[in-house]
């Protein structure tokens, strides 16, 4: 008989169910029995609801990829191969990663081996007895940018730990194609705060200054973001997220497709309100603005601070992409567009019509934003250190957007 390997499931330190890999690569998640039953059990997904808000408990077997809203806990590109590579896994083995990967995910997610440390068997293995890879980095956090978890020490520095496990920060290194990407993003978050859009804590932080960073890694130079974390409180407990990605049940390489600006703005008003959708129309409204051409699904979170109900998490991972690429499409669709330069009162009245939002909180919002953006813009473009060109190729890029000239205008 051929052996079977099961990952137990957490949410927030609880067993909910279990990963089983099956003869034939295949990956089976099931719902523990005592989750199903509970009235009161915490949300793992919007994914797992039906139309009514009842649990879906019947889960489609998935072969090498993990079902998708696990699959999306796991990193992609050039993170998932570092990652891979330092434990010794096959990168394309969901499975597999999650064994290795799974003490430190995002959210309030934990996945362990119900077996102990036994490595899970693979392909060709007759025993299945292995011990795991001797692991440097045990933590994932999902995306694409080379990135670390990290505490922050009491001098001001940052600290790897020794397995990746528990950290508070992300550290976000720096890029190997682009220039000033960390101060890039930092000037962005900032930009953001100030226009009142809700964002962690940033800071810029030279790689020096960062210890515990593998050998390889540490030889880079130039400054780190640092992200404080809000999946994770302040006491080392964890606060639960998921992307829309895993809201909308779909694979991490599918994030710019399949779904638009308009799912994400349905999902936020049947679950939250009113609230969100003066977020959603902020977020969306800046990211023009400074050419972000990289709004997926990924980089919109809920988050769920009392177990149960949804919020919108707090922005992440605003970067100016037209830095850096002459591309000034957005990554997903807007009403009937994905271009920037088609941004208009008319575009986004047509959205809120199409997704049932109330349209005057869409357009106030819009055009509150755009007036506070040009106000800080004006104000503090010089003071956006290490930037390089972005200021100027902002400003250019601001006067072809119609939203802005016709907020402008009067």
């Amino acid at each position: 008989m051929a052996n079977i390997s099961v990952l137990n499931v957490e949410l927030y330190g609880n067993s909910i169910g279990t990963l089983t890999l099956l003869p034939g690569e295949r990956i089976l998640f099931a719902f523990d029995q005592n989750y199903i039953d509970d009235p009161e059990r915490p949300t793992l997904s919007l994914s797992f609801k039906d139309t009514l808000g009842e649990l879906i408990t019947d889960v489609r077997s998935t072969r090498t990829r993990a079902p998708s809203f696990f699959s999306n806990l796991l990193p992609e590109g050039s993170l998932r191969d570092y990652l891979a590579q330092k434990a010794g896994v096959n990168s394309t083995r969901d499975f597999f990663l999650l064994w290795v990967l799974g003490r430190d995910l995002p959210g309030a997610i934990t996945i362990t081996p119900a077996d102990g440390e036994a490595w899970p068997q693979e392909k060709g293995d007759d025993e299945g007895t292995k011990t795991a890879p001797d692991v440097i980095l045990r933590f994932s956090l999902a995306g694409v940018q080379l990135k670390f978890s990290a505490v922050m020490e009491a001098t001001g520095g940052l600290t790897i730990p020794a397995e990746g496990v528990g950290g508070s920060w992300i550290i976000k290194l720096p890029s190997m194609k682009f220039d000033g990407v960390p101060e890039n993003e930092y000037a962005m978050m900032e930009l953001a705060r100030a226009v009142g859009i809700d964002v962690p804590e940033v800071k810029l932080i030279g790689l020096a200054d960062i210890a515990g960073l593998p050998k390889d890694i540490a030889r880079m130079e130039g400054n780190a973001l640092a992200v404080k974390r809000f999946d994770r409180k302040n006491d080392g407990s964890l606060v639960h997220i998921e992307d829309f990605a895993q809201i909308f049940g779909l694979f991490p390489e599918k994030k710019y497709e399949k779904a638009s600006y308009r799912n994400i703005a349905e999902v936020l008003w049947a679950e939250i309100g009113e609230d969100a959708i003066a977020e959603f129309s902020r977020r969306l409204v800046f990211n023009v603005l400074i050419g972000n051409a990289d709004m997926h699904l990924k980089n919109w979170s809920l988050i769920y601070p009392d177990h149960k109900n949804a919020a919108l998490a707090p922005a992440y991972d605003f970067v100016s992409t037209i830095a850096y690429l002459q591309d000034t499409n957005m990554a997903l669709t807007l009403g009937r567009s994905k271009a920037m330069f088609d941004l208009s009162f008319e575009q986004l009245s047509y959205l809120a019509g199409k997704a049932g939002l109330p349209e005057k909180l869409v357009i106030n919002t819009a055009r509150e934003t755009v007036e506070k953006f040009i106000d800080i813009w004006q104000k503090r473009i010089s003071s956006f250190d290490g930037t390089g060109e972005i200021e100027k190729i902002i400003s250019d890029h601001l006067k072809g957007i119609p939203l802005v000239n016709e907020v402008t205008a009067g």
